[in-house]
């Protein structure tokens, strides 16, 4: 049975903490929905209302052009060893470029990882849990190490022309902050 809250409590928090996986879900008003797997160290509860995740230069930004469409963004978290529960973060996204007079403080949460282009905060309004119980197990080995590799071997000037040239649209042509920046 599904249970609503209004913030993450400190089960939520333990859960969240233990996962090594989670997803984004966001869509804009008029497009394509995403979902996007997020692996690493890169997952922080900031307090009972904000969750933060440091964004990796990847081949797209959906997430981020997304939220400069409607804020809209879910996290879902899910069990795959132990027992089974599924969590969900509801909330508005709010996008923090390294230009940002809050990147100091957010990214100070995390490991100094290559290849870092944004902080993705969800302003929680509402958490749901739920059962999970068609959840398979699976069991985590390591994260793959290719797209730190990747960023590294491009270093910061290959990164900063390639997120001009892949990471300023969404695959619907909408803009992300870095084609407003």
């Amino acid at each position: 049975m599904a249970k609503f809250f209004t913030q993450l409590d400190a089960t939520h928090r333990a859960f969240i903490g233990k996962q090594h996986l989670f997803f984004v879900a966001s869509a804009p008003r008029i497009g394509r929905v995403n979902v996007s797997p997020k692996g690493m160290d890169c997952m922080r509860i900031v307090d009972d209302h904000r969750l933060a995740y440091l964004d990796l230069t990847g081949s797209g930004n959906e997430t981020a052009a997304h939220i400069l469409d409607n804020g809209r963004i879910t996290l879902m978290f899910c069990s795959f060893d132990g027992d089974p529960l599924i969590l969900r973060a509801y909330g508005r996204g709010e996008t923090v470029l390294p230009t940002d007079p809050q990147w100091p403080a957010l990214s100070a949460l995390f490991p100094d990882l290559p290849g870092a282009r944004q902080i993705i905060v969800t302003h929680i309004d509402a958490v749901q849990t739920s059962c999970g119980f068609a959840v398979p197990f699976y069991q985590f080995v390591e994260h793959r190490p290719l797209l730190l590799q990747w960023a590294t071997k491009k270093g910061a000037a290959g990164l900063a022309t390639y997120q001009q040239e892949k990471n300023t649209r969404s695959i619907d042509g909408l803009p992300t902050p870095f084609a407003v920046s």
